[in-house]
């Protein structure tokens, strides 16, 4: 088995235990992934502040056709993360992984 394909194999196991899933807009499917809301720190000062950058991450294989602009809804708890937000960015991490930023829909 490629080194390639062993790896599509542990990210499948991973997402299937450990792993969160989104509606995203145009797909008729949940998408697997993980979300994540950090908090960020300014970069300037000692402000304290309560920004945070939530992200959804996604294999690349999963990411065909994803936009900016278009809306996800996060299949978890209100309290976990769970919501409606709109896809501001994609940024690749250079592993085989896309996080999709995103912004709250209140």
């Amino acid at each position: 088995m490629a080194f390639r394909d062993q790896v599509a194999a542990m990210d499948a196991q991973l997402l299937e235990v450990l792993g969160d899933e989104a509606m995203i807009e145009g797909r008729d499917e949940p998408v697997p992934g993980f979300f994540s809301a950090p908090w960020l720190q300014p970069k300037i000062g000692r402000i304290n502040t309560g920004v945070r950058e939530p992200v959804f991450a996604v294999r690349i294989a999963e990411a065909n056709g994803i936009k900016e602009g278009q809306h996800l809804v996060c299949l978890l708890a209100p309290e976990d993360g769970g919501g409606r937000y709109v896809i501001t960015k994609r940024e690749p991490d250079g592993t085989g992984w896309i996080n999709l930023i995103l912004r709250e829909v209140r």
